[in-house]
């Protein structure tokens, strides 16, 4: 039996550490490598800015197609379907920062997208594996958002300021707020902040509800200043070798 024949029969919830899980993320970590390689020796600035716009019109229109999809099979859900669960959200909105690459909504989105889709990448929570349409869905969605952060920092050369951890920090506030009296008007569960998802997670080990919440808060600063701190190294060095 070969591999496609493998991950066609295993039609499942995703299993951490399966083919399935480890084989995206592969094939994106060495596109992603090669494009930003690609573009920072062939192409010109105007052309990096092109391929940026593409992969957010990619990326948004994943999201988007897959939701179309579940509202034609007509059992669309307001309470579980609508995309904000806050990577599906930010690859419907990621187009507003590909096409006008604002700095602040760098700031925001750096954090955001490399926090958020970790959990995502690391821990799946996919009810039906490959070939299923919510299986290619969830990796473009989660391992193209990561390729669209990393591009911008390694070929459009955009770098983080120590106070945008704390604007990062300040914006989840308010989606969380906003998201919040989402779920109390529709009874949802958007963003697992009423109750953790099926699958294993991250959020397993913080405790019950709401003592996962509070944990999140806590370590979310000291989360996003590790995210930061290759920023601070380099640009330290940067600074060193200029002196």
């Amino acid at each position: 039996m070969n591999l496609l024949q493998v991950l066609v029969l295993n039609t499942n919830r995703v299993i951490i550490g399966s083919v399935q899980h480890i084989l995206p993320i592969l094939i994106a970590t060495l596109f992603c490598v090669f494009i930003i390689r690609f573009s920072n020796r062939n192409l010109s600035v105007e052309q990096k800015q092109q391929v940026f716009k593409y992969f957010g019109v990619f990326v948004s229109g994943a999201i988007i197609t897959y939701h179309s999809y579940l509202i034609s099979l007509g059992n669309y859900s307001i309470t579980t379907d609508l995309p904000l669960f806050l990577c599906s959200f930010l690859a419907l909105i990621i187009p507003i920062f590909t096409f006008s690459r604002k700095y602040w909504m760098f700031e925001i989105l750096l954090f955001w997208v490399i926090a958020g889709t970790t959990q995502g990448v690391l821990t799946p929570d996919i009810a039906v594996g490959f070939p299923s349409f919510d299986y290619f869905r969830y990796w473009i969605v989660h391992l193209g958002l990561l390729t669209i952060i990393f591009y911008a920092v390694f070929a459009l050369r955009m770098r983080p300021r120590f106070k945008s951890i704390f604007k990062s920090f300040m914006a989840l506030q308010v989606y969380v707020v906003v998201i919040m009296a989402i779920n109390y008007f529709l009874k949802s569960n958007y963003f697992y902040l009423n109750r953790k998802p099926a699958s294993a997670s991250a959020l397993d080990y913080l405790g019950d509800w709401p003592y996962y919440l509070l944990v999140v808060e806590l370590i979310l600063i000291p989360f996003f200043l590790l995210i930061y701190l290759p920023f601070y190294l380099t640009r330290n060095k940067s600074n060193k070798n200029s002196k």
